[in-house]
């Protein structure tokens, strides 16, 4: 049987985690949930390991959200477990230490957009249909849809996506700011690397610290997010990049982190 989840090293400090169901749009099942977990826990510990990028097998999806096929012989508490291990994989994504890109090759709907929600930076192909469209199907987006879109776009167009399970094409959505960038589908994975390429360059703990301040002060009030940073540029004071960083500055080279 066939993985459903690849992970490729295509540059230096660069993972792929390539979903890989086209046959199934790229759907969740209970398999690809497991094997998107190990994926992760494997990228979380490997610390040469700088940038990742997220993406579907093919060209019609990057994640069509949960497997219905595999969900309509489910018992109500059958159901429960699975939504609930689709929310605690997504959780995963947005809990990495490096930054996550997701690559949007095509459809992404439901839990596959929720799982691009999880990601810090979304590129999609122009030709790429986006929504959380469960009102449609008597649920509700429950893989962090209801909490991470309003966050990312505001209320009011999050709550419009949601009631009215609305499509939107990649252009449409970079308009909104649901996506950072709209391109077209053949450049897309050259787009991402070209991204995760401009990140790597720099140092990999300075990057880590970032992300955690920038996602747990977005969680609070502007004085602890401020205490926030404070703390995570603290972190980074006694490292052997930041004296790295100082000495190629002065020497006027490029630096060689290591991320130490």
């Amino acid at each position: 049987m066939a993985e459903t989840v690849i992970i490729q090293k295509p540059e230096d400090g660069i993972a792929v985690i390539k979903l890989n169901r086209s046959n199934a749009a790229n759907a969740l099942s209970r398999q690809m949930l497991y094997d998107l977990h190990e994926a992760l826990n494997e990228i979380k510990f490997d610390t040469s390991i700088r940038a990742v990028i997220i993406t579907g097998e093919g060209e019609k999806a990057f994640c069509a959200g949960a497997d219905l096929k595999e969900r309509k012989g489910m018992e109500d508490a059958e159901v429960k477990r699975i939504v609930s291990l689709i929310g605690s994989t997504i959780n995963e994504v947005e809990a990495l230490p490096q930054p996550v890109i997701a690559a949007i090759n095509g459809a992404a709907f439901g839990g596959g957009l929720e799982l691009a929600l999880a990601c810090d930076i979304r590129i999609a192909s122009k030709e790429a249909k986006l929504g959380l469209t469960e009102t449609s199907l008597a649920i509700i987006p429950g893989a962090g849809g209801t909490q991470r879109l309003p966050r990312l776009i505001g209320l009011g167009k999050a709550k419009e996506l949601i009631f009215t399970a609305q499509r939107l094409t990649g252009e449409q959505a970079e308009d909104i700011g649901l996506v950072e960038y709209a391109v077209q589908g053949a450049e897309l994975m050259e787009w991402a690397l070209n991204l995760a390429k401009q990140m790597v360059k720099n140092a990999p703990l300075a990057l880590i610290q970032a992300k955690t301040a920038i996602n747990k002060g977005m969680q609070t009030d502007l004085a602890t997010g401020l205490k926030i940073e404070e703390l995570a540029y603290s972190a980074l004071i006694p490292t052997e990049d930041r004296m790295e960083g100082l000495r190629a500055f002065g020497e006027k080279r490029p630096p060689v982190y290591q991320g130490k």
